[in-house]
């Protein structure tokens, strides 16, 4: 199952993929809810932290659909690759639709609004973004070259990042208001639709990995017997931890830097050093995981995230502001191994998985994980929110003690206790290296006897 690969040009391509994914994702987790919604739309907090777990009742079904659709349809001889071409303008349309303010003043219909939209934008980035994910393991079939075509592609998701921080100064620049941000949404929109015509040009589907003579059974006994799979259960827990850690420090870092320590401005900044960190130990990382293995180097980052996460509680207003951005430096550091591992991780799962069926359902699984992913995002935006209103939180107002205590504990300690449930996660996770390697053997074998 070697061969064909991809060039280094190709990979820098295809990761422009994920660039597309995690801007909306991550537009979506740190900008939407806690500031569109409530400061932009006027839409009380509570409710704003409402609407992603719409969204994501939708995804518990598109997700794992989606997925097992692409592993199953065949456009001609391909089964993923299509998919690029029938999501990309749908996606970029509906993003640009939900940052629209309507013309109502009732709480209910912008809440009815928001959620339609919202569903919207999760069907349509899963047509692209499942299909995509699921090629992965399907065109890099070696344990380290994964880790290699993962990293790429948090370069290209790390970008997404950037892309979606700088959604609100792009907004202001155009006069801000409903029309800025509406005008930047359009903008916004067809930057995220355009990446996957180039991304469908340099993917490759392997031969192979198709397997018509194979009955497939029902979605339901599907999704029952990959979660009953305890490789991927562990790997699940790993993952979720990680991604409720990102997605909390994502949603209160804002609020953080605007209320606690009282300096607005220097959240993009603090972004920009997080995300510098994690681009530039993403190499570091890869390197680690070629000596070691790939939940060892998973553990490594929790740990190193971990014990800055509770150094951001300690920060007081009246501290310089490079200690601060000392501790957002190696908490980015850290998140670079949280972030590429588990989507390196799940290609073997699905080796494994192969191994016991004779099936290769890499969309299930990625469907899941990107459901599981997406899920994670809005409950923690929602728990989040949702104690800010119950603690008193007023937009642009003094806030009481009461507030920014919570704010400090969503954006330090909240984090932390998630990574460090990961790393305990991470220990007994059994797939390592050498499974792996048994795992392959024994695939070879079966083909050549076939």
């Amino acid at each position: 199952m070697t061969g064909r690969r991809l060039g280094a040009g190709s990979r820098t391509i295809y990761a422009l993929g994920d660039t597309s994914t995690n801007t909306a994702l991550t537009a979506l987790t740190m900008i939407y809810a806690t500031f569109f919604l409530t400061q932009v739309a006027g839409l009380r907090p509570v409710l704003a932290g409402a609407v992603p777990l719409v969204g994501r009742f939708v995804d518990a079904i598109s997700d794992p659909l989606i997925g097992r659709l692409s592993d199953r349809t065949n456009f001609g001889g391909a089964r993923r690759r299509p998919y690029f071409l029938i999501g990309a303008i749908p996606f970029g349309l509906s993003f640009a639709m939900l940052w629209i303010v309507p013309d109502v003043e009732s709480q209910l219909a912008l809440f009815l609004y928001y959620s339609f939209m919202y569903s919207l934008v999760s069907i349509t980035s899963t047509v692209c973004s499942v299909p995509y994910l699921a090629l992965i393991p399907e065109m890099a079939t070696d344990y380290d070259d994964r880790t290699s075509l993962n990293t790429y592609r948090s370069v290209g998701a790390t970008v997404g990042i950037f892309c979606a921080i700088g959604m609100r100064g792009f907004a202001d620049s155009l006069g801000g208001g409903p029309e800025g941000w509406g005008l930047a949404a359009a903008i916004y929109g067809g930057g995220l639709a355009l990446p996957w015509f180039w991304v469908y040009r340099v993917s490759f589907e392997r031969p192979e990995f198709r397997r018509e003579e194979v009955q497939s059974p029902p979605l339901i006994t599907s999704l029952l017997s990959a979660l009953r799979n305890r490789t991927f259960a562990r790997l699940v827990s790993l993952y979720v931890c990680g991604r409720l850690a990102m997605d909390l420090v994502g949603a209160m870092l804002i609020l953080y830097f605007t209320y606690w320590l009282g300096r607005t401005e220097d959240f993009e900044v603090a972004m920009l050093v997080f995300l510098l960190a994690a681009v530039f130990g993403l190499p570091f990382w890869f390197w680690v995981s070629k000596r070691v293995d790939k939940k060892r180097t998973f553990m490594m980052g929790a740990l190193l995230w971990t014990t800055t996460q509770l150094s951001l509680f300690l920060v007081s207003p009246d501290w310089p502001r490079w200690v601060g951005f000392a501790g957002i430096l190696f908490a980015g550091f850290g998140f670079a191994a949280v972030d590429i591992m588990p989507w390196s991780m799940v290609g073997d799962v699905i080796d494994e998985d192969d191994l016991e069926t004779g099936e290769r359902r890499e969309g299930l699984y990625n469907g899941l994980l990107m459901f599981l992913r997406k899920l994670a995002g809005a409950v923690a935006v929602f728990l989040a929110l949702a104690l800010l209103d119950f603690a008193g939180f007023q937009d642009g107002q003094e806030q009481s003690p009461s507030v920014l205590l919570m704010i400090r504990l969503l954006a330090s300690l909240g984090p932390a206790l998630f990574l460090f449930l990961g790393f305990l996660a991470a220990i007994r996770y059994p797939l390592t290296r050498e499974r792996h390697a048994e795992v392959l053997a024994a695939l070879e074998s079966r083909v050549g006897r076939q």
